[in-house]
């Protein structure tokens, strides 16, 4: 009991005597780190000291981690799930104790199939205004009532609106009472209420709101992952984007079908390439959509799919595991078939909250440059497999330079299909 406070006497006076010798940056990042942390069983997580190299040009090491005989390495590779702990000494007095939880891997099935993407909008979205042949000339009721591009009618007249053709009975309506629309809109994330009187056009005698509408959109992009328990999955990598008013398409529901790459626009620079791909014929639905979000379109498979090359499930790599160097994609280039190609990871970014555009990625493969110039539309939510983990997905390619472009990190995307991957592994572990 004695020695153990004389250690601790000695180590502050120790740790007060390097601060004042111009340590205190090195010596404050290992007493601020975390009190726990949580790794997977095949993770390595590394600290290494910082302290800089003294006079004789000799480095110092003044923190060892007593954990493995390298002194510096947690390496929880190949232990089973539980907790420990781990210490930092100061020149063998110990200064901060952290507790490390070790957690079961988490595993997903790796995608890399073609699939068709069906969105339905929440209401009906305004992608334009026209000018409308009146007597008192060209005008638009919709701009005179102040809707603006990409607003959303969710409302009219107190009635929920869900599809284009919901609109006209009131609009028609409108026209023989001559009293207002009542419109209910949302712009952004506010709610915007507003009324709208329909016009005669002179050329039909119909009357119109002088705006242009849809309420859902398609597109093809690529399957990145699903948990074989839930099912939930994660695709594209990205948002999808109404390709008229540029904004984030507002998801009411949505399904997904299994879809054919019929050719390829090869990329070149400043000419991003193209998948042409169309529906498979069946048409047969494979999941919904519920989220539409910066790291992709997320929902429930209501059956299970095969790749054909990786059908069993994969551990993750969280981002700060990611290396440069050496990965694989997967992705469809020809017919329904899912193929491997090689990639090299530029750049990594650990990120602590989810970020897109956590990667740079550069495509390497022979064959697929050949075939496609490099990362081409469609190919957007291609997994990235490293060193036997899911790392991640492609996400944009780069315009200058087709070959490359950017991936985020699959713990976003998980994070986004509602996978909290951390409390569902500890409720397993207890």
């Amino acid at each position: 009991m004695q020695t153990d406070k004389i250690r601790k006497i000695i180590g502050v006076i120790l740790l007060v005597s390097l601060m004042s010798l111009g340590f205190l940056k090195e010596i404050k990042e290992y007493v601020s780190l975390p009190s726990n942390v949580a790794v997977f069983e095949s993770q390595e997580v590394t600290v290494e000291s910082s302290i800089p190299a003294n006079a004789s040009g000799e480095v110092e090491e003044a923190f060892t981690v007593q954990k493995n005989s390298d002194g510096k390495t947690i390496d929880v590779h190949g232990k089973k799930a539980g907790e420990g702990a781990v210490v930092f000494d100061l020149a063998g007095f110990p200064v901060k104790k952290i507790g490390v939880n070790v957690l079961p891997d988490f595993k997903i099935i790796p995608g890399g199939q073609s699939i068709g993407v069906k969105l339905n909008t929440l209401g009906v979205l305004v992608v334009g205004h026209h000018q409308i042949n009146t007597k008192e000339g060209k005008q638009s009721p919709g701009e005179i009532a102040g809707v603006q591009v990409g607003d959303i009618i969710t409302n009219i007249n107190g009635k929920k609106i869900e599809q284009m053709s919901d609109v006209a009975p009131f609009i028609q309506e409108a026209g023989k009472t001559g009293k207002p629309l009542d419109l209910v809109l949302k712009r952004e994330d506010s709610e915007v209420k507003t009324k709208l009187y329909p016009l005669k056009d002179e050329n039909d005698s119909s009357y119109r709101i002088g705006l242009y509408i849809r309420d859902s959109a398609a597109g093809i992009g690529t399957m990145t992952f699903y948990d074989p328990e839930s099912k939930k999955y994660g695709a594209l990598g990205h948002v999808i984007s109404d390709m008229d008013t540029k904004k984030p398409i507002v998801v009411d529901d949505g399904q997904i079908v299994r879809s054919t790459v019929t050719s390829i626009e090869k990329g070149s620079n400043g000419n991003p390439g193209e998948k042409l791909a169309r529906f498979s014929g069946d048409r047969k639905i494979i999941g919904n959509i519920t989220r539409n979000s910066p790291f992709g379109i997320f929902g429930v498979l209501n059956q299970d799919i095969t790749n054909g090359i990786m059908d069993k499930a994969l551990p993750i790599a969280l981002s700060n595991e990611v290396k440069e160097g050496p990965a694989k994609i997967l992705t469809v280039v020809d017919n329904d078939t899912v193929e491997e190609f090689d990639v090299e990871v530029v750049s990594s970014v650990p990120q602590k909250f989810p970020a897109t555009k956590g990667m740079v990625i550069k495509i390497t493969d022979k064959k697929l440059l050949d075939k496609t110039g490099g990362i081409v539309q469609g190919m957007s939510g291609s997994p990235i497999i490293q060193n036997g983990k899911v790392i991640g997905a492609v996400t944009h390619v780069f315009v200058n330079d087709p070959t490359s472009g950017y991936g985020v990190h699959i713990e976003w995307m998980l994070n986004e299909a509602g996978i909290d991957i951390y409390s569902k592994q500890k409720q397993k572990v207890s």
